[in-house]
């Protein structure tokens, strides 16, 4: 008999395949004592075993490239940790072996970050990664991971931890679904970048047997179990509409009426930028820097360094737009020669702009870098500043980049709702606004954008989010300025038309949406987006301003 559960559609298209579950490491090493004598060789095991994985995740991200290798490379960094290891140095000192001592050490960190406020509690998933692959290394059992099968099939897991999702072969794994995370968790934003459908948030995901036929669809949210031939027959026919509408649409985004809505690309380093030309995005609305600082945690990369990196992007787009975010150093991207070590709540201290005010040399470095790499192309270079909180730090970002003699727009992230709520203000100081929605949800609704618990005040559908994203382009409208959304909420195809109607100039999402996106505007005039956001903006709920929107672009 077909059931019908509902988790939090997270990257679009239709699944249909049997279940198979994400395969796990023996996690806890049985308690021994070693001899005082065999603690050197246990404690030179546990360096080997740490490289090691540090080693293969690191392999990891360079195959994965781009988003995938900045959050890869994190998670290494995370398993080489030095306090860790010497934390796991001290406990195989007095009697551990190197497998328990690691469990053990690692138990204690994870308590820290789970009691230290939800932003970094929504690290503990990646941290319990990295600890089974070092186990596992020492125990010389299978690593968790991506069950082996020669036959297609939808992974079910009651999380994916992005060394996982990095990797998945579209070929055989149809569509995922997980019991945890958000709709901007790190494995929806590697879904979306895959193409691969997944729904994420979906309580009691892990008890769907082994074998069972699903059907996934990524856009509703909805997993059908044991779907009926007529559910698949028209889940197949709407996934073959949607297909053919995208092949359809092609050229620059524009709503029905030629009310023209660039979309751009979100992309985290130069490993990106064959997707998004692919896609015939228009340029770069979004373009993250921080690969090039996860390198090493120690020391900012040299400006040489820097400059090459950049050029590689800014060339392949000849006279397209390629908006850059300097550094967002802090909270869950911490790095140990700028970011303290001590705040209470990292997302809520020194993060962002704030960082980069407090070391400028870093900033003035990066600027630099920028300004020789744009030198000579015809790119339409835009730089601008992560967490923007008023004037003052507008007027603080503008000033450096005049300070390194860069001739770019700058302009600032919308990511802070005193922000959202000033943008007038703001729009004094720098060109134009870009809005985060993800962050900008996340500090809005005190709602950790990892911690599936509070996944719907992590929807960029509710309606006190809609009024933050208006007043940002009205603010810019008034101004004569323009105000670009490179959130996830862009790459959602229903929701770029109430953000067109809202008044956002411009949309970047990850390659993989764009199509979707593209062929969305096309169908609806500029009038017909605006009453939809009228609409949106008038619900009470996230879901009551989605079914409204669609209500008003469906012609109900």
């Amino acid at each position: 008999m077909e059931t019908t559960l509902r988790g939090v559609g997270v990257s679009h298209g239709v699944a249909i395949g049997e279940v198979r579950h994400m395969g796990t490491a023996v996690l806890e090493p049985p308690a021994k004592q070693i001899p005082a004598e065999e603690a050197e060789r246990e404690q030179q095991r546990a360096r080997q075993a740490v490289e090691a994985v540090a080693a293969d995740l690191t392999a990891r991200g360079n195959l994965a490239g781009g988003e995938a290798q900045a959050v890869l490379e994190a998670q290494a960094l995370m398993a080489q940790d030095p306090e860790l290891m010497a934390d796991v140095d001290r406990r195989i000192a007095v009697g551990s072996s190197a497998e328990r001592a690691v469990y053990d050490a690692f138990a204690a960190y994870r308590e820290l970050l789970a009691n230290a406020g939800e932003y970094l509690a929504g690290r503990v998933a990646d941290l319990d990664d990295v600890r089974n692959r070092i186990v596992a290394r020492l125990l010389g059992v299978p690593m968790p991971g991506v069950p082996d099968s020669d036959e297609p099939y939808v992974l079910v897991a009651r999380d994916l931890a992005p060394a996982d999702t990095a990797l998945l072969d579209p070929t055989l794994v149809l569509g995922f679904v997980t019991e945890e995370g958000g709709p901007t968790s790190h494995s929806a934003i590697l879904a979306r970048a895959l193409g691969v459908p997944a729904v994420v948030a979906l309580p009691g995901a892990g008890e769907i047997a082994e074998g069972t036929l699903i059907a996934v669809d990524g856009s509703s949210g909805e997993i059908f179990v044991n779907p009926t031939e007529e559910r698949r027959t028209a889940l197949e026919a709407a996934a073959a509409e949607r297909k053919a509408a995208l092949a359809a649409a092609t050229g620059p985004g524009a709503t029905a009426d030629g009310h023209k809505v660039p979309l751009l690309a979100n992309i985290g380093g130069p490993a990106d930028v064959a997707a998004a030309v692919e896609a015939g995005a228009e340029g770069v609305g979004l373009f993250r820097t921080e690969f090039l600082f996860l390198d090493d945690s120690k020391a900012a990369p040299s400006e040489e360094k820097q400059v090459e990196a950049y050029r590689q992007v800014l060339k392949a787009f000849p006279e397209g737009r390629v908006v850059v975010r300097v550094l967002d150093a802090g909270a869950d991207k911490p790095l140990d020669f700028l970011t303290p070590g001590d705040e209470p709540n990292p997302a809520l201290g020194v993060r962002g702009l704030r960082t980069l005010l407090d070391h400028p040399d870093v900033l003035r470095t990066q600027l630099t870098a920028l300004a020789k790499a744009a030198d000579g192309l015809p790119v339409h270079l835009e730089v601008m500043a992560p967490m923007v909180a008023d004037r003052a730090d507008a007027k603080a970002f503008a000033d450096a980049c005049r300070g390194a003699g860069l001739r770019a727009k700058y302009g600032a992230m919308v990511e802070i709702p005193s922000a959202a709520l000033r943008a007038r203000s703001v729009l004094q100081e720098v060109e134009f606004l870009s809005l985060g929605t993800n962050d900008l949800a996340q500090y809005t609704f005190a709602a950790d954008r990892q911690v599936g618990a509070v996944s719907r005040l992590q929807d960029p559908w509710q309606p006190a989010l809609l009024d933050l994203v208006a007043l940002s382009a009205e603010a810019a409208r008034a101004e004569g300025k323009s105000c670009g959304v490179c959130g996830e909420a862009a790459s959602d195809p229903l929701l770029a038309c109430v953000l067109t109607g809202l008044g956002v100039t411009s949309l970047s999402m990850g390659a993989a949406s764009i199509p979707y996106v593209r062929a969305s505007l096309a169908k609806f005039t500029l009038a017909q987006c605006e009453r939809a956001a009228a609409a949106a903006r008038a619900a009470d709920s996230a879901d009551e301003a989605r079914n409204a929107a669609q209500a008003v672009l469906s012609g109900e």
